[in-house]
């Protein structure tokens, strides 16, 4: 079966109903096993009344069909339950799938707009949910049968008593919906702060120093965010479910009041008196299990409808706004990279207003060692970010060797570059295929950086990532290196080493890129190192204020780009 699609133009409403029409076939077959399985059970229950009024002869016919029967019972719901299994991991996978897909697809900004917490949400809580749904539909559409046939049973019984058996029936189910109103409003609610609950969960992570730090600061953080928004997820779903649990008890009351009323009020003298009133006594406690089953699995279907509107929301947030590269495709040379008027916005936390960088122009060429310097908050990061193609200018152009680069070829330009953002992320393996030398060459480097004795790289995976934070940053740049591409960008790489190692980069790796012909952009607070570069580019609020050769340093400030 192909990967899903859930932005194909025949998509239905929402994810759910893809989900369901992407496996209508063994949907089917699951269904019609499961109506078997119901039909089966009512049989089974006329088949007990029978035998319970009947004689010793007609209780001897019964026994073979009643045997046949119960047999046709456990196989359909064997059938029904392995396939709605089936249906369930599949509906799972495909989820995981779309949102990852989604995801690795995404504009950039639009992925930081939305945050890790509500995508971490969707791929495990709000997915699970939904994938449970088709484990609740073989228990709804059985219990559905089961409630239907006894009540075909009924009305064979006694029109007379079954219409008072549908007005009681009707008072649950209107007690029912409207106690499912109130409980969806509830599950809604929860659902949306399991968003913020994940967030959270990742802040006991990656706040645990500052957490332990500061005993005032965790104590807070645990009563008041964490505690509060674990409560109210606890709160609003313990309401949810148990107004439909409350329901179902109502339900079952009214059940068992009308079995009194059959038993001692509406069963007058009439033929077959005892056949009738042992037929609705025993089908309405037959009735109960099903009934609060088929109650119990309908929240669970429509908990499986707000997590899949959820989804639909969540993933609505990342729409892809550039052609991704079909397949692999290696990094191709340049002889220049310009930057012509480009301009980008954001919100400055520092100066709690929409910040703008630019406009900016930049040349590149190859085998150049650029650093860029600035002030804190200044655009530096931003700056690379565009130069690398995660953010497309908001005014004016990128181009490469002369070619502008587009939404349409800006996946395949990005191809040329490797970076270490200061939040960089260390995968545990190389992720380069189809290259033999690899083990070889990163292990060199790793001598190189002095980290042979702490880790290692085997069948292109690191051995470990436990490392300091220095180290940490030594190993990705040999991930990066490792990538050769022709455009390197560091962010602050140098701000956790040593000065043993910060000459190695400055003195040793920088010289050897330009050697190679490798282009590389160094944001860099370093001064004393500030004489190694070809060109030096300073940034402030947003703006180029110098660029030159480094022997102009002293006057950066006074120099008009």
């Amino acid at each position: 079966m192909p990967p899903p699609r859930f932005d194909d133009p025949k998509r239905e409403h929402d994810v759910l109903t893809y989900l369901i029409g992407r496996s209508r076939l063994l949907l089917l077959c699951a269904a019609a096993a499961s109506v078997v399985h119901g039909v089966c059970s009512v049989l089974m229950l006329s088949q007990i009344n029978e035998a319970l009024t009947s004689g010793d002869d007609a209780r001897i016919a019964l026994a073979w069909t009643f045997a046949a029967t119960a047999v046709l019972v456990m196989a359909s719901q064997m059938l029904a339950s392995v396939l709605f299994e089936r249906l369930s991991q599949r509906a799972h996978a495909d989820m995981r799938s779309f949102i990852t897909g989604k995801v690795m697809a995404a504009d950039f900004r639009h992925l930081e707009r939305v945050g890790g917490a509500r995508i971490q949400s969707a791929l495990s809580e709000h997915s699970a949910n939904v994938a449970e749904f088709f484990v609740s539909v073989p228990a709804i559409v059985t219990n559905a049968v089961i409630v239907t046939g006894c009540l075909v049973y009924m009305a064979l019984l006694s029109w007379q008593v079954f219409a008072m058996a549908i007005v009681v029936i009707g008072l649950g189910s209107l007690g029912y919906h409207l106690a499912h109103l109130r409980a969806i409003g509830h599950l809604d609610v929860a659902s949306r702060e399991q968003d913020s609950l994940f967030e959270h969960f990742r802040a006991i992570t990656d706040g645990a120093k500052e957490l332990r730090l500061n005993r005032r600061k965790g104590a807070a953080f645990s009563r008041d965010v964490l505690g509060r928004s674990i409560e109210t997820v606890r709160r609003e779903r313990t309401l949810g479910m148990s107004i439909f649990v409350a329901s179902a008890s109502w339900g079952n009351f009214l059940i068992f009041a009308f079995i009194g009323l059959v038993l001692f009020v509406l069963v007058g003298d009439v033929p077959d008196r005892t056949r009738i009133m042992t037929g609705f006594a025993l089908v309405f406690v037959y009735m109960v299990t099903p009934l609060e089953v088929l109650l119990m699995n309908i929240p669970r279907a429509n908990l499986a409808r707000v997590s899949a509107e959820r989804i639909d929301e969540i993933t609505r947030d990342i729409p892809a706004s550039e052609a991704l590269l079909p397949g692999e495709e290696d990094a191709r040379s340049f002889s220049s990279l310009a930057i012509r008027g480009a301009v980008h916005r954001y919100y400055h936390e520092q100066s709690d207003e929409l910040f703008t960088m630019g406009p900016i122009h930049l040349t590149f060429h190859r085998g150049e060692i650029v650093f860029l310097v600035g002030g804190n908050g200044s655009g530096k990061t931003t700056l690379a970010k565009l130069l690398a193609g995660l953010y497309p200018p908001e005014e004016g152009e990128v181009r490469l060797d002369g070619e502008i680069i587009d939404d349409a070829s800006r996946d395949r330009y990005r191809q040329t570059f490797s970076a270490i953002f200061s939040d960089f992320y260390l995968f545990d393996r190389l992720l380069e295929a189809g290259r033999a030398e690899l083990d070889e060459k990163g292990n060199r480097l790793l001598e190189k950086l002095h980290l042979q004795h702490k880790v290692q790289v085997r069948d292109g995976a690191f051995t470990t990532r436990t490392l300091s934070q220095g180290q940490r940053k030594r190993l990705a740049l040999v991930a990066a290196l490792l990538e050769d591409r022709p455009f390197l960008v560091f962010d602050e790489w140098a701000a956790d080493q040593d000065p043993v190692f910060k000459d190695v980069f400055y003195r040793e790796l920088l010289p050897e890129l330009k050697a190679a012909g490798k282009t590389a952009l160094v944001i860099s607070h370093d001064d004393r190192y500030f004489h190694l570069a070809d060109r030096l580019v300073r940034m402030e609020d947003g703006q180029l204020v110098f660029d030159g050769e480094p022997q102009d340093n002293h006057r950066m400030e006074a120099m008009p780009v």
